[in-house]
């Protein structure tokens, strides 16, 4: 039959075999991305198929291998452009798997995570790598070994039970702490926001210990609203405290955009009158004026952990669970200045 009529019944996989010259098997191992099929003979099966329209049945596949090729991802809060970044550096390590990603948004709430998740165990997903919820228990991650579903943990942790990839948020602080003391701060503020989890906490205690090794007190924390502009409008939090720091840093490069546009509001100059440190160093810093200095945490580089531990559980479901750890790095731009400077 010719191609051009072969186009408009069904294609096989047996269909694509004929017209390659070779067995179904092989074909098969051809679209499994098998390393035991040949270059040129993949070469002439993937041509037959293009010619052919072969499209690879995955529900069928599914049913055949108890595979679904699908990981779902959870996260807390998508208007973040951490996750964005976290999700493209899971989505590098699946694609290259043959693997699509299922995304969702817990909102940060834990009903709303139980939700999704029975959505994902209902779509088949072969993994969850999950940013657990505000407040989700420890034996959340039992359940999910009952269910039989592998899950990585990513950016907190709640349980040594099952695997995790997140970051050194303690080594961060110390970082921003040491640079600005070397600046000559001595009144450094750290504004928060958001629901209490273990990043929260790895943050609040790193800041804590930073400053006391440095004989400073550690009470200046500040607590901003979530909205960008509402952050704007609560840098007077900063202005008018009893003893103004000269320095704060933020639990993140959100809220160092907002008190960055509040304090310009206020006619503070970020980088001359006060300094400010970031805490992620997502790619909006380099967009700020001055630019941002920030502690990178390289969520990309976190979300292929994630992938990583993920795919390693999938082929060995029983080994040990594992941690990676990604370390931080201070990059210094324009928003600090030397204390003597910086006095408002």
């Amino acid at each position: 039959m010719p191609l051009r009529d072969q186009k408009k019944s069904r294609v096989t996989l047996l269909d694509v075999a004929r017209h390659a010259n070779v067995s179904r098997a092989t074909a098969s191992l051809v679209i499994r991305k098998s390393p035991l099929v040949g270059s040129e003979t993949r070469a002439r099966v993937e041509e037959v198929m293009r010619e052919l329209g072969y499209v690879y049945n995955m529900g069928a596949a599914r049913l055949r291998a108890e595979r679904s090729h699908t990981v779902g991802v959870i996260v807390p809060n998508l208007t973040n452009p951490f996750f964005a970044e976290l999700l493209s550096g899971i989505e590098a390590m699946i694609d290259d798997a043959g693997l699509v990603v299922i995304l969702a948004n817990s909102g940060d709430l834990v009903e709303r995570q139980d939700v999704v998740m029975q959505r994902m165990r209902e779509h088949g997903v072969d993994g969850v790598i999950l940013c657990p919820a505000a407040g989700t228990e420890p034996t959340y991650l039992r359940r999910a070994t009952e269910w039989n579903l592998p899950l990585v943990q990513v950016l907190r942790h709640i349980s040594d039970e099952a695997d995790y990839a997140g970051v050194d948020y303690a080594g961060g602080m110390h970082q921003a702490v040491d640079y600005l003391v070397s600046l000559g701060h001595h009144r450094i503020a750290f504004a928060v926001h958001g629901p209490i989890h273990s990043a929260y906490h790895e943050r609040i205690s790193g800041f804590g210990e930073a400053m006391r090794s440095h004989g400073l007190g550690a009470d200046m924390i500040i607590r901003v609203p979530n909205q960008l502009g509402e952050i704007a409008n609560s840098a007077n939090l900063l202005l008018n405290h009893s003893e103004p720091p000269t320095a704060v840093i933020c639990f993140n490069d959100v809220i160092a955009l907002g008190l960055s546009a509040g304090l310009y509001d206020c006619g503070v100059k970020i980088g001359s009158d006060f300094s400010l440190i970031g805490f992620d160093d997502v790619t909006d810093a380099e967009a700020m004026r001055p630019r941002l200095t920030s502690v990178s945490t390289a969520p990309a580089t976190i979300g292929e952990n994630a992938a990583r531990l993920l795919l390693s559980r999938l082929r060995d479901p029983l080994r040990s669970p594992e941690k990676i750890v990604q370390q931080t790095q201070l990059h210094v731009r324009q928003s600090c200045a030397p204390a003597m400077i910086a006095a408002v």
